[in-house]
């Protein structure tokens, strides 16, 4: 098929990309999220066939999510779209569809739009890291999602922070029910405790609160980096991509790409390092984009 419809299915949003036969983006619709399952669907449905009359053609359908598939169950876990929650989504769109669709993890999309023409285009071994409210990641290689047997690869946020320092202990609950995850030492919840304490979850103005010489504020910068490097360097030396791409609110920290690097090569099992860490092309249109490139050329 020619053309592509990428759907961002959010939480409170769904954003619609039709991207065309060059890869092109040529339509773009957002329209809230529906409250139910059901309206969910006929809405999705609707809107998509509003974007097929426009071009005059029928497109493929891949759709980013937030969450995992229960492969055991088939069903879907999400944190933020409630509405999906322990429902066959992507066996109930198929049929309502009368066609078949793909649906991924919005950290894989991500990931996926980042080495398809983004900051990894061409690159063989790709990470994409999502750095918002949470933290999540996604693995590309040859072009392709990594999904594994159980769906969750890429799920670094939930792994141990690793060697963590005395003064990190005791280590932090997660509401997964474990402690210590790296999500809530890297997330952008983490870098607000680190600026002001317990009970903030704002850090929006901690570069200008460094810049303007802040001790604070310029602490919560480079503690984050550090912790954020002992994570990616976990990765790395599991993965060993080639490249690094940053995504979510705090990928705009222009210091993480000058200072990461020289943090995470203590700690990376190797005689040099030389994976690029960069931001992202594509911005907020990432998980939309990567959702239409599903379907491979």
């Amino acid at each position: 098929m020619s053309y592509r419809i990428g759907i961002d299915l959010g939480g409170t949003k769904i954003e619609f990309l039709v991207l065309g036969p060059d890869g092109n983006a040529m339509l773009r619709r957002r329209i809230p999220t529906p409250a139910t399952y059901g309206e969910a669907l006929t809405t999705l449905a609707a809107t998509i066939a509003s974007l097929e009359a426009e071009i005059g053609a029928t497109a493929s359908i891949g759709i980013g999510i937030p969450g995992t598939m229960d492969r055991n169950l088939g069903t879907m876990r999400t944190p933020n779209t409630e509405c999906m929650n322990n429902q066959p989504f992507d066996t109930d769109f198929a049929k309502l569809m009368g066609r078949e669709i793909r649906v991924a993890n919005d950290a894989n999309c991500f990931a996926l739009s980042e080495a398809t023409d983004g900051a990894a285009m061409g690159e063989t071994i790709v990470f994409g890291v999502i750095l918002g409210t949470g933290c999540g990641g996604g693995i590309v290689v040859n072009g392709k999602i990594l999904e594994g047997r159980n769906g969750i690869t890429g799920e670094w946020g939930h792994s141990p922070l690793p060697w963590p320092r005395p003064d990190e202990f005791p280590l932090r609950p997660c509401p997964c029910g474990l402690a210590g995850c790296i999500e809530r030492y890297v997330a952008g919840p983490a870098l607000a405790f680190e600026l002001d304490g317990p009970g903030t979850r704002d850090a929006s103005n901690i570069l200008a609160r460094a810049e303007s010489g802040d001790e604070r504020a310029i602490r919560a910068l480079a503690v984050h980096a550090e912790r954020l490097a002992r994570g990616l360097a976990a990765v790395t030396n599991l993965l060993d991509p080639d490249v690094i791409v940053l995504g979510g609110g705090l990928s705009k920290l222009p210091h993480l790409y000058t200072d990461l690097p020289g943090l995470m090569r203590p700690f990376v099992f190797s005689g040099h390092f030389t994976t690029k860490i960069v931001p992202n092309v594509h911005g907020d249109s990432s998980g939309v984009r990567g959702a239409a490139w599903l379907w491979p050329a």
